[in-house]
């Protein structure tokens, strides 16, 4: 079956040297410029919210506090929404700019539209810093936003955590309950290859340490509808955002803000390869844990990759262990001709990282990102300076800037000691064109074409503005909808919104 996938980043926002300055305003800053600079800043596209169900649960149940659809003014401060070229949405989510990505049919693409985004950032950046130069405010009452870093990370350092997200389709008829148990001994287990580092230890990050995780001290709980507090392994938030009956979204949120390409592929690809698995039947029961929460953060803080979790039948396996599992069995069970050539070397790479993380951590240094932070850091403690030392978490934070001449991520690829997978020029070809196979592909044309006569838009949906004082409803429910060559032909060679609507028999699209 084929799986869809999307991410959905919260970056960390800043203005040093200002610090009395709200981040929902310096966030609206951000998304308001990048909208007023390509054109479309007064005409803001009102966010649908008709499809929006976040209280409702993967395990049956509805805690919705409302029964009419909220409409909530698109120029309010705080709740900045724009839709990108791309198909992506880039908007205010509380006190943090978020960047959600178009959907995708393959780990690779997740990977490359992930990181168009921190080129978004990075534009939108720039174009505060144009607005602001000239003396102008792009928020009526406020004044110019002074200059913006945007960090790709999880933590604030003072208690904070916000979500790097993932999303991905899978099967209804898959019980939730196969699923959880299935995914849990993953979930706990792949931060040693998908972890970003981290300086501190605990919420609050005041234990003296380094650890392989950014998010793993905020993971309370097994199974979890909440995402900003009690946080689960599993979150059960049932919002598929296409034909409900048939298919569910995987909502995740145990994972971290990937700055390496490499960390950035495996997250998607093997989570996927998981769930292919699963939905083919394999059984992974027999690697349940005994207490999988509090293995979450055991194995962040052990960086030699020793520590031995214990299952629910009393053996002892060490996280490459169990990872060493899930890979095993996908090899076996997953028929070689139904896998991709992603898929390949996801399974590939996998692989190969396992090995040499099992020889030697650090030996990924060039792949990973936590080792490669580790690295930067071990130089620095090898020069006497201890790992308190406030040097070390500035390490820490600038190793995250998007900013590539002052990210030390970005420096590290420069000198070829980070291995990339795709050229800054893909990044942004990504971040204007959307991808193929998916409904991204005619939301992003509809964007670049008739941005102006978009109403209001959700994942699901369009509404248009006909130009005769009528509205009306493109629907895009399933995730493949409108991504053919015939609709990018009816799109192209359209010179109105009618025109789109009369060759698509105004509105439907399925």
């Amino acid at each position: 079956m084929q799986r869809f996938i999307g991410a959905e980043t919260e970056y960390g926002i800043s203005t040093p040297g200002h610090n009395y300055l709200s981040p929902i305003v310096t966030s609206t800053h951000a998304v308001v410029a990048y909208a007023s600079a390509r054109g479309f800043g007064d005409h803001r596209v009102r966010w649908d919210f008709a499809h929006e169900s976040p209280l409702r649960d993967s395990r049956g149940f509805d805690l919705r506090r409302y029964h009419q659809v909220p409409t909530v003014d698109p120029h309010a401060l705080g709740v900045a929404n724009v839709f990108i070229t791309n198909g992506a949405r880039f908007y205010v989510d509380h006190a943090h700019p978020e960047y959600s990505s178009p959907e995708v049919t393959d780990a690779r693409d997740a990977m490359l539209y992930d990181a168009a985004g921190d080129h978004i950032l990075l534009q939108a950046v720039a174009d505060v810093a144009a607005f602001s130069d000239n003396g102008v405010s792009v928020l009526e009452g406020h004044e110019p936003c002074p200059p913006l870093k945007i960090y790709k990370n999880n933590v604030d350092g003072k208690g904070a955590s916000y979500g790097a997200h993932e999303n991905y389709r899978y099967a209804r008829s898959v019980e939730f309950d196969v699923l959880s148990r299935a995914l849990i001994p993953f979930f706990v287990c792949r931060q040693v290859i998908i972890g970003a580092g981290r300086v501190g230890i605990g919420q609050l990050g005041r234990g003296a340490g380094f650890q392989i995780s950014q998010r793993a001290d905020y993971i309370e709980q097994e199974i979890s509808l909440e995402t900003t507090l009690n946080r689960g392994i599993i979150n059960t938030r049932d919002e598929p955002h296409t034909d409900a009956d048939s298919w569910g979204r995987l909502h995740v949120i145990i994972g971290d803000a990937n700055m390496s390409q490499t960390s950035n592929l495996l997250k998607f690809g093997m989570t996927s390869l998981v769930l292919d698995a699963v939905e083919a039947g394999v059984d992974f029961s027999d690697l349940s844990l005994q207490r999988p929460v509090a293995e979450v953060s055991r194995v962040s803080h052990d960086l030699s990759l020793g520590h031995r979790l214990t299952l629910s039948d009393g053996r002892g396996l060490t996280a490459l262990e169990i990872l060493r599992s899930y890979h095993e069995r996908i090899s076996t069970n997953l028929p070689p001709e139904e896998l991709t050539a992603v898929d390949r070397e996801v399974l590939d790479t996998w692989a190969g990282v396992m090995e040499m993380l099992a020889t030697d951590p650090l030996s990924t240094s060039h792949l990973l990102d936590w080792t490669a932070k580790l690295a930067l850091i071990n130089s620095f403690l090898a020069r006497g300076i201890t790992i308190e030392d406030a040097k070390i978490s500035l390490l820490d934070l600038q190793y995250t800037d998007i900013d590539p001449a002052r990210s030390l991520y970005h420096a590290l690829v420069r000198k070829g000691r980070m291995h990339t997978l795709v050229s800054q020029d893909d990044i942004a070809r990504a971040a204007l064109v959307p991808p193929e196979g998916t409904r991204a592909r005619f939301r992003g044309r509809m964007i670049d074409r008739f941005s102006d006569s978009i109403v209001a838009a959700n994942w699901e949906s369009l509404i248009v503005d006909t130009g005769d004082g009528g509205e009306q409803l493109i629907t895009l429910t399933e995730l493949d909808a409108l991504s053919d060559t015939r609709s990018a032909e009816i799109l192209e060679s359209a010179a109105t919104v009618s025109d789109v609507l009369d060759a698509l028999g105004r509105g439907g699209a399925g």
